[in-house]
Order: structure tokens, then C-alpha cells, then sequence
């Protein structure tokens, strides 16, 4: 490492730093090395500087950078540019003839995503698959599982390497997901998994989020909590959901009064959304608060349903949160003034889609993956809640 590195340029600073791991045998030969965003948090910086370094290291064949895979400490004894040439080929193996390197394209369909949820893990896509080399095709159903056929069918036609699918919410997965998994092509479904069908899945652990918005709801006081949703029909999401609140419930010797759900809430879903079903749905929870006037607490399962519970409020004249107190999953940054700052449980979505985008390539490589992988989900206290009154 050289004796003064302050007033260099932070690019230089880490291909030199890297370049003496790699001498000292910190990184040994064929091992990978830390990636553009792993260097960038390291070091504080940007990816364009982090991406500079791992450039000069690899124009002094101090590593080799594989499309799709990342950067590994090059074997001197084989030729270099023929490595870059040829990812596919591991440190030591004999050298083969010049080629391009494989382009991969992943396919992505979505039921749809917006601010308060989906947005966050088409960036991690979008990130992880920069970082690796390889393209995303995003396509959307609309949670109707007829586009999602279509959209598989479209995309395999298309050549795609891999599919990431947000399966359509329904009381059944469609034939062509069954098709991708008997012939075992790489395929992660995000948000939620299809039970019974052994299909890599990446989502929230969504019963030990539910059950810890419900316990801090029960540490303001409140018992006699709404339960706000749309019909669960097989979605495993909800499912996980109501399960998570009624442990909750079983854990502190508090009765579960299902008479106060609403859980046949329509509109937000994806094909749903009219406005005749917001003011439907309006209407629904208004008569649901007048004939309950017990309910201190509203738990919704997604952030549009808590807009629809809080308008549904005040539009009778309750207080949020001084009458009602609500909490939901996820909640849309409010840095810049908009929107209202629900208390609710963060899905890590950004990790969630570059999760999805790994396993992919993972999978193509022959590397061994989990069957389920589960998130953990942030409580972030906003202005929703409060102290039940006395």
C-alpha cells in the first residue's frame, strides 16, 4: 500500500488498497472480489468512482470482470482478455478461442407497483442487474392471470434467461408457472409464494411483521382493532398477514372479535381500481366505524386501504389519530412534502428485487439456492397512531 494516499483522487485510493489485498493473497486467484456498490458503501462513494477502480484493476489483469457475475482476482498463467472473453471459463481453465460474452436478459412481470409499493423493487432489479451486465424486460398483468400467461409465453419467445414473477393475485397460480418449474428454468417469484409448487420465492416475513404492528398497537392500548383487507383468496400474503395479527392477539390473551374486520375490500386491487370501487369501498367502511363504534384501531394490510380507512374516518368526524389510530404495510416517502406519514411496516423492497435478480443468475450458474427466503420489515412510527382514549 503506498505511504500517502490523502491527496489522491478515492478512485486510486481503492484500486490501489484492492490491488495490495490482492498481492498479499487477501483475494486469491478465480476468488470474487467486491462488487461496484460493495466498494461504493466500503468506501463512502460513488458507483462511478468504485466502477473506475475495478476498470484499472482490470486493465492492469489484476481481475477479470464476468457479465452477470462479477469481478475475480485473474490467474496470470491464463490468458486475459480470452477470460473476458469467455466468463463461463473458471480461473486455470484452459484458454479457449475469442467470443462474446453472454448477454443476459431476465424477464419481469409485475401485477403493477406505484409509489407505496412495487417501485423500490423494480430499483433493486434494475441495480443488481447494472451491476451484473444483464437487462430486465418488464412487463405487467394487472394482477389478471391471463396476462400473466400471455407475458410468460411472450417473454420465452423473446429468448429472456430467467423470469422474475409477481404473481397475480387469485385463488390459483396459472399453467405456464407449473411449466417453468418441471423444467426447472430459472424463475423467482417476489411478494409471495404459490403453495405446493416448489418455486424459489423471495418475500416479507409478513406473519412477524403483522404480529409486531399489532403488538405495539396493543402497547398504546388498543384491543379492539379493526382488521382491513381485501378478500384473501389464496393470497399468501394476506394470509401470512391475518396470521401474523391473530398470534399477536393468542399471545397476549386478547379474544379476536372477527365481527370487527372488513375484509372484503375490493378496489385496490390491481384490475379493480375505479373510482366506483373506491367510493364502494368508502361507503363500506363508513357503515363498518358507525355500526362498530367499539373499534379504537384500524389494521390494513396495504397503504392504499389505510388512505381509503382514514378518508372513511373523517368523513364521520373521527380523529386520526386522537379517535382512530391506523396502522398498514409500507407507507410512500414524505421527504418532500406529499402524502401522509401512516405509521406502518417497511418492506425492504430494494433488497427484495436485487435478491431476485442474484437468484436468477445463481440458478443459471448451477449454484444451490433456498426454496423461500424471507425479509425482515422495519415498524417506522408515523403520524397515524396514538394513545387509545380513555
Amino acid at each position: 500500500m503506498t505511504n500517502d494516499t490523502s491527496s489522491k483522487p478515492m478512485y486510486e485510493k481503492i484500486f490501489e488498497e484492492v490491488k495490495q489485498r490482492i498481492a498479499t493473497k487477501q483475494y486469491e486467484t478465480g476468488e470474487r472480489i467486491p462488487s461496484e456498490k460493495e466498494l461504493a458503501d466500503e468506501y463512502g462513494v460513488s458507483r462511478i468512482t468504485s466502477k473506475k477502480a475495478l476498470e484499472m484493476l482490470a486493465g492492469e489483469k489484476l481481475i477479470v470482470r464476468k457479465p452477470g457475475r462479477g469481478s475475480f482476482v485473474a490467474d496470470p498463467e491464463v490468458d486475459f482478455a480470452d477470460s473476458a472473453a469467455n466468463p463461463d471459463r473458471g480461473a486455470g481453465q484452459p484458454a479457449r478461442s475469442f467470443g462474446k460474452p453472454e448477454l443476459v436478459t431476465i424477464g419481469l412481470i409485475m401485477t403493477d407497483f406505484g409509489n407505496s409499493y412495487g417501485t423500490g423493487l423494480v430499483y433493486g432489479m434494475e441495480d443488481a442487474s447494472r451491476e451484473r451486465d444483464c437487462y430486465l424486460v418488464l412487463r405487467r398483468s394487472f394482477g389478471i392471470a391471463e396476462n400473466e400467461e400471455q407475458s410468460i409465453q411472450k417473454l420465452l419467445q423473446l429468448g429472456v434467461g430467467g423470469l422474475i414473477v409477481f404473481p397475480a393475485q387469485g385463488e390459483y397460480f396459472n399453467s405456464e408457472i407449473l411449466k417453468l418449474v418441471i423444467r426447472k428454468f430459472p424463475l423467482v417469484l417476489v411478494d409471495r409464494h404459490l403453495k405446493g409448487v416448489a418455486a424459489t420465492s423471495i418475500s416479507t416475513d409478513n406473519v412477524t411483521a403483522a404480529k409486531q404492528a399489532t403488538e405495539y398497537l396493543f402497547g398504546l392500548g388498543h384491543s379492539h382493532i379493526a382488521f382491513v383487507s381485501p378478500p384473501p383468496a389464496d393470497t399468501t400474503a394476506v394470509e401470512e398477514r391475518i396470521e401474523g395479527f391473530i398470534r399477536a392477539h393468542a399471545e397476549r390473551g386478547i379474544v379476536v372479535n372477527k365481527e370487527l374486520w372488513a375484509s372484503d375490500l375490493t378496489s385496490t386491487l390491481p384490475d379493480c381500481f375505479r373510482k366506483e370501487n373506491i367510493d364502494r369501498d368508502i361507503e363500506g367502511l363508513i357503515d363498518h366505524l358507525k355500526s362498530k363504534p367499539a373499534i379504537t384501531a384500524v389494521f390494513a394490510t396495504e397503504y392504499n386501504l389505510a388512505l381509503l380507512a382514514k378518508t372513511a374516518a373523517e368523513r364521520i368526524g373521527l380523529r386520526i389519530p386522537e379517535d382512530l389510530s391506523i396502522v398498514c404495510f409500507d407507507s410512500p416517502a414524505t421527504q418532500w412534502g406529499g402524502g401522509y406519514a401512516f405509521t406502518h411496516m417497511r418492506q425492504d423492497e430494494e433488497r427484495m428485487g436485487r435478491l431476485a435478480v442474484e437468484r436468477i443468475l445463481q440458478i443459471r450458474e448451477g449454484v444451490s439456492v433456498p426454496n423461500r427466503t424471507m425479509l425482515t420489515a422495519e415498524l417506522v412510527i408515523g403520524e397515524s397512531t396514538g394513545p387509545v382514549k380513555a
